[in-house]
């Protein structure tokens, strides 16, 4: 059995909301490494825990989303400034040295189903 902290493979910031009381929230994603058998719930949740253990409450970190995988080049860097302009429903050009071109479509669908981004 994993802990939180060896089943998370990688977490990247994603975007920064206005919030009422902090100011601003962070929003993170993160993937897991293989064989990891917790549901993302789970994980999402140990892992804000984590930070507010670790940081203390004043940590705005109150959304992190557990992706199948991320975008990376054929060289294996991750797509991060692409990831940024989709969370933030910015055009953005699709990187000619993409891996795989679908994982782009699947984190835009996990955003749209944890209300990160607006249908339309």
């Amino acid at each position: 059995m994993y802990s939180t902290l060896s089943a998370i493979f990688l977490i990247v910031p994603l975007k920064i909301l206005p919030d009422l009381v902090f100011g601003s929230l962070l929003i993170t994603i993160a993937t897991l490494k293989a064989g990891v058998d917790k549901d993302n719930e789970t994980i999402s949740k140990e892992c804000i825990q984590m930070v507010r253990d670790k940081i203390g409450p004043v940590a705005a970190f109150k959304i992190a989303i557990v992706i199948k995988r991320l975008p990376k080049t054929r060289s294996g860097k991750i797509l991060r400034g692409t990831i940024r302009k989709i969370a933030d429903n910015v055009e953005y050009k699709m990187p000619p040295t993409i891996d795989d071109p679908i994982i782009l479509d699947e984190i835009k669908e996990d955003l749209l189903n944890n209300n990160i981004l607006k249908s339309g």
